[in-house]
């Protein structure tokens, strides 16, 4: 599937950087080289690195008075579009109860640190559950795809794994990448040899939108072993703006991840593992059916089911504003995607099994639930 090229001097660049000749050759072997890039972890603001302790508060003496959301309250809608709150009384005889305690309030800490914007966090991240769904797509368009299919995708999407990598790139930028090729399909015809130039035009964009310093067109030719020139990316660039409309602006599932950690009081080992499980989701066609809000939540949920940890908490139901009945099945498809997909998909595993990404590809993941 994959073929390297030799080390060249690319610029003055000494460190050997992989090429694609056919991304869509499935009979060639893999020749996986070269040596991870530095490690940035995904969070913008650093998690609590002490284990987040329950408080030890009497909740299975007596029954205790929560705030539950009620969407479907119309009588007296919400200002702003927020979701009323009705008070409501919890089981404590229901073992799920344990998410219905009393939460913590994650931006306390940060309220003196304007980079936090604390005063309207909540209402940026309300503001992208109302879009994230404008700008997701269904996993229908290969049907309107005659000369590709979603296997060709992933194998894509894996090697983009791979060059995000190569090149250090912020976490966004892989995201990004990933939807604006999803987008671009479900609205345009591809061709199979045009396929890759979509997936690395798609990566200079996202990075002119995410980085300080992206990659260079020369590095990008190089890459894809020159089986396009700089005038074929400029063209193509061209083409995918336009066909987007210059709609560049999403709410990735790394966003909402950002915030579901920080309200999940994740240490570094649950930052990893929820990584290395939603970049995993990238690679798969059928997860498309979910939102992703809803993919981050289900990383957030394995993590912490695989390091012992409870498996939603008060102050996840608060921010994440999802139930953990609503998460479970979620998780489960996530998990049945990442048991099932192929072992030549293995850029995502690669990447997280360097000390770097703490191995966390090396752990099982807990499906018990």
């Amino acid at each position: 599937m994959f073929t390297r090229s030799s080390n060249n001097n690319v610029a003055g660049n000494t460190r050997s950087r992989g090429a694609f000749r056919d991304l869509t050759n499935a009979n060639q072997q893999a020749n996986v080289g070269g040596k991870p890039g530095q490690n940035v972890l995904p969070e913008k603001r650093g998690a609590r690195t002490d284990a987040y302790v329950p408080r030890q508060n009497n909740f299975h003496q007596q029954p205790f008075v929560i705030e539950h959301r009620n969407p479907t309250n119309t009588t007296n809608p919400p200002a702003l579009g927020l979701n009323r709150m009705t008070r409501t009384i919890t089981d404590p005889s229901n073992p799920s109860s344990y998410q219905y305690g009393p939460a913590d309030n994650i931006d306390e800490r940060d309220a003196e640190d304007p980079l936090c914007a604390t005063d309207y966090v909540q209402d940026m991240y309300q503001h992208f559950r109302g879009k994230e769904a404008l700008t997701s797509v269904r996993p229908v368009f290969m049907e309107n795809q005659p000369h590709i299919n979603e296997r060709m995708r992933s194998i894509l999407v894996d090697w983009l794994v791979e060059v995000h990598l190569k090149f250090k790139l912020v976490p966004e930028t892989l995201y990004l990448t990933a939807n604006l090729i999803d987008r671009y399909l479900e609205r345009q015809e591809v061709s199979r040899p045009k396929l890759q130039l979509v997936g690395v035009t798609s990566l200079l964009i996202a990075s002119k939108y995410e980085e300080i310093y992206p990659p260079e067109l020369r590095d990008l030719v190089y890459i894809c072993d020159r089986a396009y020139t700089r005038s074929e990316i400029i063209e193509m660039e061209e083409k995918i703006l336009k066909t987007l409309e210059y709609n560049i602006t999403i709410p990735s599932a790394h966003a909402f991840l950002v915030r579901y950690l920080k309200a999940a009081h994740a240490d570094k080992r649950i930052v990893q593992l929820s990584c290395y499980i939603l970049d995993g989701t990238l690679q798969s066609y059928n997860l498309l059916h979910y939102l992703p809000s809803q993919l981050a939540a289900a990383a957030v949920f394995l993590a912490r089911r695989t390091v012992g940890r409870n498996s939603w908490s008060p102050t996840l139901l608060k921010y994440a504003n999802y139930r953990e009945e609503e998460i479970t099945p979620i998780a489960r498809a996530v998990l049945a995607e990442k048991t099932s997909s192929s072992p030549e998909l293995r850029a995502v595993n690669k990447k997280y099994t360097s000390s770097r990404y703490g191995g966390v590809a090396n752990m099982a993941l807990n499906g018990d639930f």
